[in-house]
């Protein structure tokens, strides 16, 4: 088996977070990301050697609406090109290997969506078992609620918890220019408000948003050629758990527990976390499966709560934590990435610096 290739993040950037993107198609939207991207690092799109994309044809309302979006890369030269029905990290781990199997030694990821046009807890519904729980329509926001009670009732969080955890998260991001909510009342005021899905009030719920994010990574020299101080991906690794919510515990997702262990979790000191948690109680669920102390700085960025474009938000908890790595603000971090519903398919990378 040939060794692993050293890869790295060393670029990053993210569209302005917001309720709707309103005149901008998709295109458009995530455009001057792209751009900014590779400007970062004084490359253009000959510098690329593989071109990677996560989005949702259902949020778009059109078949292949990805190809579209390609008028983002520009239309010359011809490129590498994939994509993934699936959050942009994703993307990041094909694009990973395609650099592991010697095809290239740079790539384009990006993620993005415009949930705003549509009704997003019910187009989510699709993600379903689509024998037996989709032809239900049990919204995504329901769903969640239903786990929150599992949680509640199993004594594993709490209400005062869940709004703790709210409140976190959407101070810290006052310091992020990209989020679409800063800043929180007290726990104890969002404890007042009335239920969306009970137990679940609108500050359990991460919002709807239109938005994306895109990143370079690349390989060995060719990292060092384009950033001083390279975030490095020491291990990543995806996991599964059960589409039948039936037949899962919950209150558990232990696909986490194992992608962590393949990822490398254990294996040293972590300083930062950023955590794909739509729900204020999956962050819980999710920092207990990744077995992280609480000397560990989880969602500086305000996190998922904070800002949720759908297939971009698991491949911004990468770039939280590489950002914070290239400034030199961490050492050593965990990103983490789900997709479908309650925690079904889990990502988890791990990155260092030098």
């Amino acid at each position: 088996m040939a060794p692993q290739r050293n890869v790295a993040v060393v670029s990053v950037a993210q569209t302005p977070h917001r309720r709707a993107a309103a005149g901008l198609s998709e295109t458009e939207m995530i455009e001057p990301a792209i751009r900014q991207a590779l400007d970062q690092v004084g490359a253009t799109i000959d510098d690329i050697g593989f071109v990677c994309s996560g989005s949702s044809d259902y949020l778009a309302g059109q078949a292949f609406s990805f190809v579209m979006t390609l008028d983002a890369v520009g239309a010359w030269p011809p490129i590498s090109e994939s994509h993934v029905e699936m959050d942009g990290a994703w993307a990041l781990y094909e694009a990973w290997l395609k650099i592991q199997s010697g095809h290239c030694d740079t790539a384009l990821v990006f993620g993005y969506s415009k949930a705003s046009p549509g009704d997003l807890p019910r187009v989510l519904t699709r993600q379903l078992d689509p024998y037996y729980y989709g032809p239900l329509w049990p919204d995504s926001v329901a769903l969640a609620g239903l786990q929150a009670r599992a949680m509640l009732d199993a004594g594993a969080i709490t209400e005062a918890e869940m709004a703790q955890i709210a409140e976190r998260n959407r101070n810290a991001a006052k310091d992020n220019p990209n989020a679409q909510l800063q800043g929180s009342p007290s726990a104890d005021e969002l404890l007042t408000a009335p239920y969306v899905a009970d137990p679940l009030r609108r500050h359990d719920c991460a919002p709807i948003t239109d938005g994306g994010v895109a990143m370079i990574i690349a390989a060995d020299d060719a990292a060092r050629k384009f950033s001083s101080r390279p975030a490095w991906i020491r291990g990543i690794d995806h996991r599964v758990d059960s589409h039948n919510l039936g037949a899962r515990d919950l209150t558990r997702a232990p696909s986490i527990a194992i992608a962590a262990q393949h990822a490398g979790v254990a294996d040293g000191k972590v300083d930062v976390a950023e955590l794909h948690a739509p729900f204020t109680h999956q962050e819980k669920i999710v920092r207990t499966e990744l077995g992280l102390g609480d000397d560990v700085l989880v969602n500086p960025s305000g996190g998922t709560l904070s800002a949720n474009p759908v297939m971009g938000a698991g491949l911004i908890r990468i770039a939280e934590v590489a950002n914070r790595i290239s400034a030199g603000e961490a050492d050593r971090g965990v990103a983490h990435a789900t997709s479908g519903q309650l925690l079904q398919q889990n990502l988890v990378c791990v990155l260092e610096g030098e």
